[in-house]
């Protein structure tokens, strides 16, 4: 039987990738981003097998709208893609309080939003996947994108206990951890940076635009594989929690695990020090 999927920020990048290979699969879609006039023109020609919503995910009245209309036209969701989202760059210092809130606001509470209003459908279906995109960031902090990271962290701790949370009715959840794709992530559209100037952070403020200039549109990973990859997992009986998506998220996770157990060795007894 034919899933339905229920793709947020896929008008381009990762969500289009992802709704490409759920269509060729023989699924449905239902693809929402904010930008309503370019996800119309992305899926015209698949309008048979994808319903197009604009979405602003911060909306939690919107949310649900939305996935009303979902099940109007299709009847059930099957899996969910929280992956609308962008990127927060520069020193903490240099971001402005009410930028770093708009991070949130986007990042963890609109996936939240989402989240909650697609669960008590895939609780009554007694079935469903859910799909938290996070990064590599969420996995490691990423000098110069804290705020970021940030977001990404409480992702993936949402995601954890969550997991544990639906595990009951049924459902499953993947973390996915992306590495470096190519996508208009690191475009002026979607990057976001830090407004304030301060005079310690002028060396490395242009090594780090410097980075994201070279690998903008050159990153190694393909958004279309990472789809049929996702595809894939969503077919699994026991798919895995944590997804990690490209040789080099899988080099920043080992690295972190190599480097966490050596720390909580060193430490060993110190840590047990603190028991009664």
């Amino acid at each position: 039987m034919s899933k339905v999927w229920f793709i947020t920020g896929s008008a381009g990048g990762i969500g289009a990738g992802i709704a490409r290979a759920a269509l060729a699969a023989g699924d449905l879609v239902v693809a929402t981003d904010l930008d309503s006039e370019r996800l119309q023109h992305v899926y015209a020609a698949s309008a048979a097998h994808v319903l197009t919503m604009q979405l602003d995910i911060r909306d939690a009245t919107q949310a649900e709208a939305v996935v009303e209309a979902a099940l109007a036209r299709f009847g059930r969701i099957d899996v969910l893609v929280n992956n609308a989202g962008y990127g927060q760059f520069g020193p903490f210092e240099e971001i402005e309080p009410a930028a770093i809130e708009r991070q949130f606001a986007t990042n963890v509470f609109g996936t939240f939003n989402v989240t909650r209003a697609v669960l008590p459908v895939m609780r009554r279906q007694r079935a469903g996947h859910v799909i938290n995109m996070s990064s590599n960031g969420g996995f490691k902090g990423v000098r110069g994108a804290s705020m970021y990271s940030a977001t990404k962290f409480a992702i993936e701790g949402f995601s954890e206990a969550l997991a544990q949370e639906i595990t009951d009715f049924g459902l499953k959840l993947t973390i996915v951890e992306p590495g470096a794709f190519r996508t208009d992530f690191l475009d002026d559209r979607s990057l976001k940076r830090g407004t304030r100037d301060l005079n310690d952070y002028a060396d490395f403020r242009p090594k780090a635009n410097a980075v994201f200039e070279a690998r903008n549109h050159n990153q190694v990973g393909d958004p279309d594989k990472l789809g049929h990859a996702l595809v894939q997992i969503a077919s699994e009986t026991d798919p895995p929690l944590r997804f990690v998506a490209g040789a080099d998220a899988l080099k920043v996770v080992n690295d972190k695990l190599e480097y966490v157990g050596r720390e909580v060795e060193r430490w060993r007894e110190l840590s047990r020090s603190t028991d009664f």
